[in-house]
């Protein structure tokens, strides 16, 4: 047999049943015992847990829905991208939180210790070194920011990065899968001890930065701006851009983006949707009256990323695999400016393979229209430093 440390596995069937089987089928090693996936909301959730427990026993499995899905061969919709982890590389735990809501930070520091726990039980790697966390989060909670400033808090230093569940930009439901079910207002933690060298990272495409617009109204509970420098946002939005209201589609937001300002970096803060019946933003991510957002140009999309992927690929060399969370809005982006091919391209070259989110997590940051992963190196740790 043989020897493998990850397998991505990908189905286009949209027949749950069918689309599983094909995953299991791609996936049969018996050293694989941990598997990630990441669906399209297209199927029936029932069903496809159904179906995913069945052709999967005995193996742990995780995932969530997704805005869409991409691999070494491109972006995907409509389909399940699978990872399977070999048991010989890795060993991970994970952990459903059921209610965000109250989640606290003993909350953080009862889940942190009991992965870790059960990792060092395993006698696998050197923790603190070796790992990395993984967040799953419901895309639709609205909670990101408060889950993981308080999750940040306990981790030790291990990196994390995550992504929020998505549902093909219905903005109805979006889930994340545990224990063979669908959850909603739910995250799942995950620790990924590994003997492979790995580095978590975060780029977007901001070029720079061009007006301001001032928050002047808002609801922090549902991330909505009702006034932008005192007038309807939306109306302000649009007088920005210099188009009509009725134009604003998510195709306009992820080429024009707002971006707030923190510690001398531009973070950007994506718009979800108009609600036309008082001519408001709901965003993304958390917002509050006095933010000041910043319209920013972009540069091309895949320059920063590429550029990243390179810098870590020559200290590590070829990655095995590069997992991650990318913002829907870039891959709108791509869609439109018809870069698919060179997408497919650069996935390729570095064996990407994940999902597109409705927000992006980096060590206790919520992100919109970034790109978070982690890099898996194709190597392993020196036996010495493993043993330290």
């Amino acid at each position: 047999m043989t020897n493998i440390k990850t397998i991505v596995a990908v189905s286009k069937s949209i027949d749950a049943l069918k689309a599983s089987k094909e995953l299991q089928q791609q996936l049969n090693h018996p050293d694989i015992d941990f598997v990630l996936f990441y669906c399209s909301a297209v199927y029936q959730l029932d069903e496809l847990a159904a179906a995913m427990t069945k052709y999967f026993k005995n193996i742990d499995v995780v995932g969530c829905t997704t805005a869409g899905e991409f691999t070494r061969d491109g972006c995907e919709q409509k389909s399940i991208v699978a990872i399977g982890f070999s048991s010989k590389y890795f060993t991970i735990n994970a952990k459903q939180i059921e209610s965000m809501a109250n989640f606290d930070i003993v909350d953080a520091q009862n889940t942190i210790n009991e992965l870790t726990e059960k990792c060092r039980l395993k006698e696998f790697a050197p923790i603190k070194e070796n790992s990395f966390l993984l967040t799953l989060i419901d895309g639709l909670s609205t909670k990101e920011e408060q889950f993981l400033q308080a999750l940040n808090s306990a981790t030790g230093g291990i990196p994390h990065f995550g992504g929020s569940a998505g549902d093909d930009v219905n903005l109805a439901n979006t889930h994340v899968f545990y224990q063979n079910k669908f959850h909603q207002q739910a995250a799942i933690v995950i620790l990924i001890n590994t003997k492979c060298p790995f580095e978590v990272f975060n780029c977007n495409h901001i070029k720079c930065p061009t007006e301001k617009l001032v928050v002047t109204e808002a609801s922090i509970d549902n991330r909505t701006v009702y006034e932008l420098n005192a007038m309807p946002a939306a109306i302000e939005y649009a007088k920005l851009l210099n188009i009509d209201i009725n134009d604003l589609t998510p195709e306009v937001f992820s080429l024009h983006p707002l971006a707030v300002k923190v510690g001398g970096q531009y973070y950007i803060r994506s718009i979800q949707k108009v609600n036309v019946d008082d001519l408001s933003l709901t965003f993304y991510c958390a917002i509050d009256v006095g933010i000041v957002l910043t319209a920013v140009d972009m540069d091309d999309i895949f320059n920063s990323l590429n550029t990243k992927l390179e810098n870590i690929t020559q200290r590590f060399g070829k990655p095995e695999l590069v997992l991650a969370c990318d913002c829907f809005l870039r891959r709108i982006e791509i869609e439109q400016k018809e870069l698919r091919e060179q997408a497919k391209s650069l996935y390729a070259k570095y064996n990407i393979a994940g999902f597109n989110s409705y927000g992006e997590h980096i060590n206790g940051i919520h992100l919109n229209q970034t790109f978070a992963g982690v890099f898996i190196a194709g190597n392993e740790f020196k036996e010495d430093s493993v043993n330290e």
